[in-house]
């Protein structure tokens, strides 16, 4: 028996759909961003496992209620440890959320109704429940890293159910 035909996307022919992530210029690489900053959350690894956690602790440089980076074309000199996305590492991070636009678009899915490049609005993924804002503790420059694991949270790993539903008409 064959697989019936995948449905067409309604994002045919957009960038990230034509386009492989070495392809795409650097204004396009950069849109992929929903601006969400779950990546800007600290995370914890389990040595033996390998497994991350998520805390609701996030970078110093992350302005938690705009969901942007203070000092974006500097950050990775501020903090050694930011880890720049590249073509290559969205292939195998595996703390990046499931909602994020590189991951998808490494995978050939869809982007979300709330993405900016689908809705056309950057408030969109803050009103879809799906950004950091309102959800951040505190910045690491507050939390001491000896109690990071007294601040680990699941919801940056999950979808919130409105960011699933389909959006209103407007």
């Amino acid at each position: 028996m064959t697989k019936p035909p995948a449905k067409p996307s309604p994002q045919e022919g957009m960038f990230w759909k034509t386009k492989t992530l070495e392809e795409m210029s650097s204004d396009e690489w950069e849109s992929l961003c929903d601006g969400c900053a779950r990546c800007c959350l600290n995370k914890l690894e389990d040595e033996d496992t390998g497994k991350i956690y998520f805390t609701h602790v996030s970078c110093r440089l992350l302005d938690a209620g705009l969901c942007g980076c203070k000092d974006y074309p500097n950050r990775s000199a501020q903090v050694p440890d930011c880890v720049r996305l590249t073509p290559d590492n969205v292939r195998t991070l595996t703390w990046l959320p499931p909602s994020c636009g590189y991951k998808l678009a490494a995978e050939g899915r869809d982007l979300y109704w709330w993405h900016p490049l689908m809705s056309g609005d950057p408030n969109s993924v803050h009103e879809a429940g799906v950004s950091v804002r309102g959800r951040v503790f505190g910045s690491e420059a507050d939390i001491p890293d000896d109690e990071l694991q007294d601040h680990l949270v699941r919801w940056p790993v999950l979808l919130p159910k409105r960011a699933k539903m389909k959006p209103r008409p407007g």
